[in-house]
């Protein structure tokens, strides 16, 4: 995975609106109507923090009439879940020396 994408999903997780807004998730599908009474936010300010929750792939949406119902998208949540263990993951090569070692 190239750092753009990384970026954009990590992103997802830097604001405690979004980190709200996944909790509320959780328990199920929830309706933004819902999400904007629940998390206290403008209409614009949660369209804002759904599109990138949205293009991360955290989370998906579902127009039904006026409004988007919002769930967790186990796929997207896999991909960060990779994406932060490759990250974070040691080297094989570079495991016994020091950077400044000879």
């Amino acid at each position: 995975m190239d750092e753009k994408k990384t970026a954009v999903i990590f992103k997802a997780f830097c604001d405690e609106n979004r980190i709200r807004i996944i909790k509320l998730l959780r328990s199920g599908e929830k309706c933004a109507c819902k999400l904007l009474e629940e998390i206290n936010v403008t209409q614009p300010t949660l369209s804002h923090h759904m599109k990138i929750l949205c293009d991360a792939g955290i989370v998906t949406g579902r127009r039904e009439g006026k409004w988007t119902h919002y769930s967790i998208s186990e796929k997207g949540v896999k991909q960060a879940e990779e994406c932060l263990r490759r990250l974070t993951s040691l080297d094989d090569a570079g495991e016994s020396k020091s950077c400044c070692e000879k």
